[in-house]
């Protein structure tokens, strides 16, 4: 099937310093496309991948699965090293997932990690049952374009394909169980008013990773997509910032000084910097993924 007009992958060949952007589960590249293009236009080298069975309709998602998600990403990030000197690995709801996961897996070969409301758990009953109902009932509705923003809409499916999110499901469970694997800085940017993934969710990444330079964000104007609504920009501007600030301190090259003066630095009081396993865990009530 033809990809969808803005659903369509993303490479820039820029620096020495390469990010690999994840997007959600039925979503597409066209949710992280403004990041990317402002990172691409910082210096850096950018790659962003559709990911199998998405982009297109939602039927061609229902024969795939994580394993298919994941290698995508994972082969991308390969290519990425061979390119450049520091890769960061970022990443929307799922998308954040894998991007978690590519850092526990890969350990000293990912520099960063920047995630975006990302997802830790299928939530609601309907999980529970999702083993069995997915043989009996095809799809639900549709998780896409959750934004506060008037006029903005993310490019996704309308329908979700009960297989693809029962594997969705193991998939989750699978990085929670790696999320203390996950040594590197960490950027974790989340919206309390998150429609689609809990805010629990991001407490949960935060309480089990091992890293210890951690910076927590809250977007407190935008609802799950984040990265289409009114905080976009400074996700843009402080991913940009976390990344030439490690790229800085390790003396590597590929971030510009002139790129780095150009950040401007938030003075807004929800920027915490934190330790692991300093929140408390909760359990979450609403549907994500």
């Amino acid at each position: 099937m033809p990809v969808l007009p803005g659903a369509e992958p993303y490479h820039h060949e820029g620096g020495e310093v390469g990010v690999l952007l994840c997007h959600g589960f039925t979503g597409s590249p066209q949710s992280l496309r403004p990041w990317a293009e402002y990172l691409a236009a910082r210096g850096l080298t950018v790659a962003l991948p559709l990911l199998p069975g998405h982009g297109t309709r939602w039927e061609d998602l229902r024969p795939t699965g994580w394993q298919d998600w994941y290698a995508e990403v994972d082969r991308e990030l390969r290519a990425l090293r061979e390119r450049c000197a520091h890769v960061f690995v970022a990443g929307l709801s799922m998308g954040g997932a894998l991007a978690l996961r590519l850092a526990a897996k890969h350990g000293d070969a990912v520099a960063g990690v920047m995630v975006v409301n990302p997802a830790n758990k299928v939530h609601g009953p309907a999980a529970h049952a999702l083993p069995l109902l997915r043989h009996f009932v095809p799809t639900t509705k549709g998780i896409t374009s959750d934004i506060a923003k008037e006029g903005v809409e993310e490019l996704g499916y309308s329908h979700v394909p009960l297989h693809a999110a029962h594997s969705l499901r193991n998939f989750l469970r699978l990085v929670d169980g790696e999320l203390p694997q996950v040594t590197q800085p960490l950027l974790l940017l989340h919206s309390p008013r998150d429609h689609v993934v809990p805010p629990v969710d991001s407490e949960r990444v935060l309480g089990r990773v091992s890293s210890t330079d951690v910076t927590e964000i809250l977007l407190e104007q935008s609802h799950h997509v984040a990265t289409l609504d009114h905080d976009a920009d400074r996700i843009f501007d402080e991913s940009h910032a976390f990344v030439t600030r490690l790229v800085t301190e390790s003396g590597a090259a590929g971030v510009k000084e002139s790129d780095a003066e150009s950040v401007q630095q938030s003075d807004s009081g929800s920027v915490e910097q934190i330790g692991p396993g300093s929140l408390e865990q909760r359990e979450g009530t609403a549907t994500g993924g």
